[in-house]
């Protein structure tokens, strides 16, 4: 039930009783302008629109405040929300419901408009205090460059973009502008991805019945957000590295597994820095930090490895010269790798990088387990590949990958790092002293 209070100075309340998702995103629909929302089926995106469409409405103590929401087609608006809006405003005291035109107005003097986009220069020449755009992936991004935008000039309006991945389309291209937006200006800008497998809408039973009777890539694209699904290239889909999330081992099914630590140092300013842990087939919850010195973060890891008293550490070198120096002066013997060096396998893969990625994804595919981070998903699916003129493996440059999704692959760098070479235990000595010995790679 949310209550909000109009110029009527009463309670208004509106019956509605959000999930404990629909809770989170509208707590960041409220505190930021511009917004994008991605989210699987049935998660119920479009009940959560019309309330804040009607809260915000209520809350407006401006003269003739205006509110849209768009979808697609008009037949479509009137489908999945005209219905909603009149429902959920039907308590409240005074509403003018026009049927005609597809809007209601509230006690406070405040219009809701239901539009398609089909026909935008009927909002030609209007404003807006906030406007939804649902199913924007099917919406010609011009509607909102050339109309919308104008729209929220002169009230300084919000607007939300919210839908399901149909591939890598125009929605696409704004998820990943929005995502580089929000670094540079997060009190502006916000980006939501809501996959089914960690909504908690869809039951799991039903959720794995679904992707039984589902084609695999319409499964990835309408349940698990994936905007790759109909691309091949991609290394690893986002539907093995969930089953990888659901896959878990007993301390004692680990036992005589080594532990192995990858260190990724930041390369710029908003990158991460990411020490990984893993024993055997078990990848652990990572560190993750931004903004630290290469000594302080040696200092980080020269604790973690007494704690974790790994078999083996390797620590990237491209940014990591400082980090590896330090933790030798230390006494610690760790393993540099250069991710643009000749792979083990050189016939196979066109450098190191695309060797342990490679290793790596065969491992997640195969047996790994790994903790249920959304942005470690989100990292192990960013990285596509393609083939050199020798015909070995080769992986998209990390600066193309930043260009394209806003970010580098930081975590998943770390993980691919434990598979730089192969380790076995060294059972045969005491963890604690072997921490600072030479370790057994083989």
């Amino acid at each position: 039930m949310l209550k909000h209070s109009s110029q009527l100075d009463v309670a208004v309340s509106i019956a509605y009783h959000p999930r404990p998702v629909q809770r989170k995103i509208h707590q960041a629909l409220e505190t930021h302008r511009f917004c994008v929302l991605v989210t699987h089926r049935q998660l119920g995106k479009t009940v959560c629109a019309v309330n804040h469409l009607l809260k915000s409405a209520l809350k407006n103590t401006r003269p003739h405040a205006r509110y849209f929401y768009v979808a697609p087609l008009l037949k479509q608006a009137k489908l999945l929300a005209w219905d909603y809006l009149k429902r959920y405003a039907s308590p409240l005291p005074n509403v003018r419901v026009y049927e005609g035109e597809l809007s209601l107005k509230l006690p406070n003097d405040s219009r809701i408009w239901v539009c398609g986009a089909d026909n935008p220069d009927a909002l030609r020449g209007t404003y807006a205090d906030g406007v939804v755009l649902d199913e924007y992936a099917q919406i010609k991004p011009d509607v909102f460059s050339e109309i919308i935008r104008p729209m929220l000039l002169s009230r300084d309006g919000w607007v939300v973009f919210m839908g399901t991945p149909k591939g890598q389309n125009a929605f696409f291209d704004l998820f990943i502008r929005a995502q580089k937006n929000a670094i540079r200006e997060p009190h502006l800008w916000w980006v939501g991805i809501f996959r089914a497998d960690e909504s908690g809408v869809i039951p799991r039973a039903e959720l794995a019945r679904l992707q039984q009777e589902t084609p695999e890539a319409i499964f990835r694209q309408e349940y698990l957000c994936d905007f790759s699904a109909s691309s091949a290239d991609i290394l690893l889909p986002i539907d093995e590295v969930v089953r990888a999330c659901a896959r878990h081992y007993s301390p004692s099914e680990l036992k005589e597994a080594p532990k192995i630590i990858g260190i990724d140092p930041a390369r710029f300013g908003d990158d991460r820095s990411v020490i990984f842990f893993r024993q055997g087939c078990q990848a652990l919850e990572p560190l993750v930090f931004t903004h630290l010195d290469n000594m302080t973060l040696a200092a980080r890891a020269a604790h973690e490895i007494d704690r974790f008293r790994p078999d083996a550490v390797f620590i990237d070198s491209g940014c990591g010269g400082g980090v590896i120096d330090r933790l030798r002066q230390l006494g610690y013997a760790v393993t540099e790798v250069a991710f643009g060096a000749a792979a083990s396998r050189s016939t196979q893969y066109a450098n190191k990088r695309a060797e342990m990625w490679s290793e790596m994804a065969q491992w997640v595919k195969e047996v790994g387990a790994l903790p249920d981070m959304p942005a470690l998903k989100a990292d192990l699916c960013s990285v596509c590949y393609d083939y050199d003129v020798s015909g070995r493996l080769r992986l998209e440059p990390k600066e193309k990958i930043k260009e394209r999704t806003g970010k580098s692959p930081d975590l998943a760098d770390a993980l691919a790092l434990t598979f730089a070479a192969p380790v076995r235990p060294r059972l045969h000595l005491n963890r604690t002293e072997f921490a600072r010995s030479e370790y057994e790679v083989l």
